[in-house]
């Protein structure tokens, strides 16, 4: 499951089975992205925050299947097959149609988001690939180049968190060796403006 130790919601005691109690999934299930962080709760609980407003806040204007491919894609550029699985899933979902589903993924795993996608959101998801993999290339300009393609600043912000944190979360668990064993695939937490529920479903 991973390189160091992670304590399952039956082993927990104290601090950590209360944050358990509000991340646990069907079965008492609590996925190994989150029980990496069992042995310091505290950087759960931040990772928790930031995971449920920058991905699952009602709030966010653009498309949440938009949101989860920035993610789907992220992953994908730093072969963090961990996320690539949970969150194809979730955009499977999401989408509710296969074929468009299929036509996406693909492009996204080949790299080649120009085939399936233009304007505004192919430009969002080629500032995604240089904030991942030449962050330090970036200038006013790439803004500026969303914003002519449609993007207020708000959504120039929703898209340099998911991508951040995609970043975050891609490095915690290849860097700690974390696999999906165990996990049901594509659970997440609910999407409201409660940034304090982070109940998986």
């Amino acid at each position: 499951m991973s390189w160091i130790k992670a304590i399952s919601y039956k082993e927990a005691t104290g601090e950590l089975k209360r944050i358990y109690e509000r991340i646990k999934g069907p079965n008492d299930t609590i996925d190994n992205v989150l029980s990496i962080h069992s042995l310091r709760p505290h950087t759960l609980i931040g990772h928790m925050g930031l995971y449920k407003n920058v991905l699952h806040n009602i709030n966010n204007t653009l498309p949440k299947w938009y949101l989860e491919t920035l993610g789907v894609y992220v992953s994908h550029l730093n072969q963090c097959s961990y996320c690539v699985d949970h969150h194809s899933a979730g955009l499977k979902r999401l989408l509710k149609d296969d074929a468009r589903f299929e036509e996406i993924i693909t492009c996204l795993l080949n790299d080649k988001t120009e085939q399936h996608f233009k304007y505004q959101y192919l430009a969002g998801l080629k500032y995604a690939k240089k904030l991942t993999i030449a962050h330090h290339t970036i200038v006013e300009s790439d803004i500026f180049h969303l914003k002519e393609q449609g993007f207020n600043e708000g959504e120039i912000l929703e898209i340099n968190q998911v991508v951040s944190y995609f970043n975050y979360a891609n490095r915690t668990v290849v860097g700690l060796g974390v696999t999906t064993e165990g996990d049901i695939i594509g659970l997440s937490p609910n999407e409201d403006s409660d940034a304090e529920n982070w109940n998986h479903s």
